[in-house]
C-alpha cells in the first residue's frame, strides 16, 4: 500500500492540523466545563426557590436571594477563570506549534503584567476583597451592617463594590478594598437591650417584675413568639446615682424581629411602668440593639 501521499500530506499540513486539534479540544473542553458550572448553579438556585415555596412565610426571602446571589457570583467567577485559563493554555500551545519562543514571551508578559498590576492595584484589591466577602459570606443582600463610615441595609454585593442604603435613603457605593471592618447585625442573633432609668427610691424587685411581665406580654404575640430566643432577662442595676437607678432589660431574638419587638416593647413598657406607678428619673428610656 502506497503511503507516500499521506507522508507528504502530514509533512506539509502537520502544524495546521495540530493547531486545529488544539483549538477543537479547547472549545469542547471549555464548553463542557462551562456547562458543568451552569448546571451546578442552576441546581442550587432551583433548589433554593423550591425550598422557599415549601417553607413557611417566616423564611426570609432576602436570605434566599442571598444564596442565589452568592451562587451566581461564584459561578460567574468560575466561568471567567475557566475561559481565561483555557485561552492562555491554548495560546501557549499554538505559539509553540508555530515555533515561537514562548519562554521569552512569558517573561515579557510577566514584566508588562507587573506594570499593569502596579497601576491597577486598587482595582485588584477591590476584586480580591470582593471574592473573600462572597466566599466567606461576610454579608449579603438584606443584611443590616456597620461598615465604619456607612451604616445601613445591603442592596447589592458585587466583586468590586458593595451597595448600602442608609436610614436616610441614600444609596452608598463602597469599594470592597476600602472595607476594613464589618459589623453584621443580621447573622446569628440580636439582642434588644433596654436601660430603664428609675427614681433612686424605686422598689427594685417590683421594677424588675414589671419589666419582665411587659417583655413576656409582648413575646406572646403570634408574630413575634417564634422569633424569640429564650425569655427576657434583667441584668440587674447597671448604674446608680443620686438622680437615677438604671435597670437593664435584655431579650435575645432572631435578627428579623429586632425592630418590631423593640417598638412593641417600648410601647408596653411605657404603659406598664405608668400603670404600676413606678417613678422614672428624668433620664427616661434608652434603647440599644446589639448582637
Amino acid at each position: 500500500m502506497n503511503t507516500t501521499w499521506f507522508t507528504e500530506f502530514w509533512s506539509t499540513y502537520q502544524t495546521p492540523i495540530h493547531i486545529f486539534l488544539i483549538l477543537l479540544v479547547a472549545v469542547i473542553g471549555r464548553g463542557l466545563l462551562l456547562l458543568s458550572v451552569k448546571r451546578v448553579v442552576k441546581g442550587v438556585v432551583s433548589g433554593v426557590r423550591k425550598d422557599a415555596r415549601n417553607k413557611s412565610e417566616l423564611e426570609s426571602p432576602l436570605a434566599k436571594a442571598r444564596v442565589v446571589q452568592r451562587t451566581k457570583t461564584i459561578g460567574s467567577v468560575l466561568d471567567n477563570f475557566i475561559t481565561w485559563g483555557i485561552a492562555l493554555i491554548t495560546l501557549t500551545m499554538v505559539l509553540n506549534e508555530l515555533g515561537v519562543q514562548v519562554g521569552a514571551l512569558i517573561a515579557g508578559a510577566g514584566i508588562l503584567g507587573a506594570a499593569v498590576g502596579f497601576g491597577a492595584q486598587s482595582l485588584v484589591r477591590d476584586l480580591i476583597s470582593g471574592l473573600f466577602i462572597v466566599f466567606e459570606d461576610q454579608y449579603g443582600v438584606g443584611d443590616v451592617v456597620d461598615l465604619g463610615d456607612v451604616k445601613g441595609s445591603i442592596e447589592a454585593v458585587g466583586l468590586r463594590v458593595t451597595q448600602v442604603r442608609d436610614v436616610h435613603g441614600t444609596l452608598w457605593f463602597i469599594r470592597n478594598g476600602e472595607i476594613s471592618r464589618v459589623g453584621n447585625q443580621s447573622q446569628g442573633f440580636n439582642r434588644v437591650i433596654i436601660d430603664v432609668s428609675f427614681d433612686p427610691d424605686v422598689d427594685v424587685e417590683k421594677a424588675k417584675t414589671v419589666l419582665l411581665a411587659a417583655a413576656d406580654k409582648v413575646g406572646k404575640s403570634s408574630e413575634l413568639s417564634p422569633l424569640l430566643l429564650g425569655t427576657a432577662e434583667t441584668w440587674g442595676i447597671q448604674s446608680f446615682s443620686g438622680d437615677a437607678l438604671v435597670i437593664r432589660l435584655v431579650q435575645q431574638l432572631d435578627p428579623k424581629a429586632t425592630d418590631g419587638f423593640s417598638r412593641a416593647l417600648r410601647d408596653e413598657l411605657a404603659a406598664s411602668v405608668k400603670k404600676a406607678k413606678l417613678p422614672l428619673s428624668s433620664s427616661g428610656i434608652v434603647v440599644n440593639v446589639k448582637r
